[in-house]
């Protein structure tokens, strides 16, 4: 027999909806865990009293009984899971799992039975529905009938709203049966009546949702918040939840309420409460309950005078009311020493705190992101600058969150918290650095051929070899500055300009060889195109990849040694090329880039005797620096003669646009 039992996409009827999630029977219980919410029911093995097997709408279910009253129900087995059931529990909890069908003849009469906390609806011996007394909000009586109202569910699309029951008048022992059946129904209903002092009240705090400020009226079995316009009643069996977490500047903080079925304002729906706190504000607080009370119900949690930070008198006595650890950041610091990280989500800027199981942002909407539900995050390209980027989550549903305009900081501390948390990451080989220049952050497999690398390999290869060749005359020539004389009086300003020459290609130089994969694929291009109709470019160059990767030894060598013909004919058509050039002409091939430096002249006052033509034209002359005009000279006894003829052409420009004498004599100088 085995030990346990799993069982997923089970239904647990709750309050009008079925939340899917995970079951698992064990030994020691049976643990329900809420796919939606992450809660989870734990029921002991000792506290099972009664297991029914039934046919619902879902396909069968299971309702348990235990020890205290209460009443859980799971659907969504199959049928044939029945004798796999029937003998877990026969073994290990020592129960018969019972078969028990529901009532289906339509009847409105019969007998009402409150077992625990079921009101249960039968005609004879089967039931014909059953009521779950916590799901009921308010109860009222009239002559003969008793009026049930319910707690609404916003994730089910219909919901009940009220039954009656009619109860015939009796006269047993002088009791009321109307009364009675209300009694019964109220002793174990959902039903919040503010009656008797509240234990403390905090009093204008500051909330962020829902906006405004509130007094908190804390009392044993719910919280009030009373607003100028909205009031609001939590109970504690609604609190998820609790969050305290730091704002980043340090002065703050958040106390935050994760509500399970939310508070509502009409039609919009709060799942979380959240309060703010300044880390300044003190407070002396006395609890309305004598010292043996507090002592007896709290068990040293609380004492009857407390004082503290204000924040923290909030946090300690829903902590000892609701039950529930509160949650606060864990080792995470971000690039600024704050255990956030800003950023924007949807339209608002908010804060994002990494905890030690999941995600939270505050505020505007709240979100919360389990670690469990996550399928995998992903590190993309900021889409309005390359300073930031943008941090998507996607989980199990299908549901994705990014929160955008995150520093770019902040990549190295939020990738490393991943990394330990062990979440996929989509886009793992992108650790060393967020390169914006690709279009997209794609999964990284270092099996997988890569043709963009295998170009990028070639051409380095390549360029290293030509650099190789020309490395001997390489060191002949520097870049030259433009260094003029003493300047008028009238100059006001002087700007100087950097600029870059590049020195273009050569069309009639030989084409580089292709590597022996991309012989292959501009063979075979057209042939994947005709097996793979419609194909983009992206896949095509995926699907090329796999085909070279699975190709052959022998398939592959031919390729390479047409690699190597091609290589070959490329080197012998380099040197002819290059002894075709001449001395000159590899000098030129090893300048890369030139930086030359020109002087823009800003006159405070026109010369005399030029005018508005003569000042564009001495600008645009200042462009033409003499390193841009003789940078291709040789040391040859003709190259010097056609260099002085073209100073002394330059001077005589120069003149025209009114350049002082002494730049150009300082110019000429420089150059000899």
């Amino acid at each position: 027999m085995a030990e346990t039992l799993e069982f997923n996409d089970i239904y647990q009827e709750v309050k009008g909806s079925m939340n899917d999630g995970r079951l698992r029977l064990s030994r020691q219980g049976i643990i329900f865990k809420n796919s939606k919410t992450g809660k989870v029911d734990n029921i002991q093995a000792g506290e099972l009293t009664e297991g029914i097997w039934r046919r619902v709408a879902l396909g069968h279910g299971l309702k348990l009984l235990t020890k205290n009253g209460h009443v859980y129900k799971y659907d969504g087995f199959r049928e044939s899971e029945f004798e796999k059931l029937a003998d877990f529990f026969k073994t290990h909890y020592r129960l018969e799992l019972m078969e028990k069908d529901l009532c289906v003849k339509g009847w409105n009469w019969g007998t009402v039975k409150f077992g625990g906390q079921l009101l249960s609806f039968d005609i004879g011996d089967q039931p014909v529905f059953e009521i779950p007394l916590s799901n009921v909000s308010q109860c009222t009586t009239g002559k003969n009938e008793v009026t049930l109202e319910f707690h609404q569910n916003d994730d089910a699309e219909v919901s009940l709203m009220e039954v009656r029951f009619y109860v015939p008048p009796t006269q047993e022992d002088g009791v009321d049966p109307v009364e009675a059946f209300a009694q019964n129904v109220l002793s174990k209903a959902d039903v919040i009546q503010a009656t008797g002092d509240a234990i403390c009240i905090f009093r204008e705090l500051q909330c962020l949702t829902p906006r405004g400020r509130y007094d908190i009226r804390i009392y044993p079995t719910f919280l009030h918040l009373h607003g100028k316009t909205f009031d609001y009643k939590i109970p504690y069996t609604t609190v998820l939840r609790l969050f305290l977490l730091p704002h980043k500047d340090q002065r703050q903080m958040f106390f935050v309420i994760s509500l399970d079925p939310p508070i509502k304002q009409g039609q919009t729906r709060y799942h979380f409460l959240i309060l703010l706190f300044s880390k300044d504000e003190d407070i002396s607080l006395t609890l309305n309950m004598n010292e043996e009370e507090v002592e007896k119900r709290f068990e040293g949690r609380l004492t009857k005078n407390m004082s503290g930070s204000l924040y923290e008198m909030v946090s300690r006595v829903m902590k000892a009311l609701v039950n529930r650890k509160i949650t606060v950041p864990g080792n995470f610091q971000g690039h600024s020493g704050a255990q956030c990280i800003t950023c924007s989500y949807k339209a608002s800027s908010g804060l994002l705190y990494p905890l030690e199981r999941g995600f939270i942002y505050v505020h505007k909407p709240p979100v919360h992101i389990r670690f469990d539900e996550i399928s995998f995050v992903n590190f993309a390209r900021g889409t309005t600058t390359t300073r930031s980027f943008d941090f998507e989550i996607e989980t199990k549903q299908g549901t994705q969150y990014t929160f955008s305009s995150i520093e770019r900081e902040e990549y190295g501390k939020l990738f490393d918290f991943v990394n330990a948390k062990k979440l996929n990451i989509k886009n793992r080989g992108l650790k060393e650095g967020m390169n914006p220049s690709y279009d997209d952050y794609a999964d990284s497999d270092e099996d997988q051929h890569d043709a963009y690398l295998e170009r990028m390999k070639e051409e380095g290869k390549i360029r290293e070899e030509n650099a190789n060749d020309s490395s001997d005359d390489s060191g002949e020539e520097t870049d030259e500055s433009f260094n003029p004389g003493e300047e008028e009086e009238d100059v006001a300003e002087e700007h100087w300009v950097v600029v870059q020459v590049k020195k273009g290609k050569d069309p009639n130089a030989p084409k580089r060889p292709m590597s022996a994969y991309m012989l292959w694929l501009n063979a075979s291009r057209e042939k994947i195109k005709s097996d793979h109709p419609g194909i983009s470019i992206t896949d095509l160059s995926k699907k090329a990849g796999e085909i070279w990767k699975a190709m052959s030894k022998e398939k592959k060598e031919e390729w390479d040694r047409k690699a190597e013909d091609a290589r070959r004919e490329y080197e012998k058509a380099m040197k002819e090329y290059e002894g075709g050039r001449g001395e000159s002409s590899k000098r030129d091939k090893s300048k890369k880039k030139k930086k030359v430096k020109v002087k823009m002249e800003k006159k405070s006052t026109p010369s005399k005797g030029s005018s508005s033509k003569s000042s564009s034209r001495q600008l645009s002359e200042s462009f033409k620096s003499k390193e841009f005009v003789t940078s291709d000279d040789s040391s040859s006894g003709e190259n010097k003669s056609k260099k002085k003829r073209r100073r002394s052409e330059d001077s005589e420009e120069e003149e025209l646009a009114s350049t002082p004498p002494s730049s150009e004599d300082s110019a000429s100088g420089s150059d000899e």
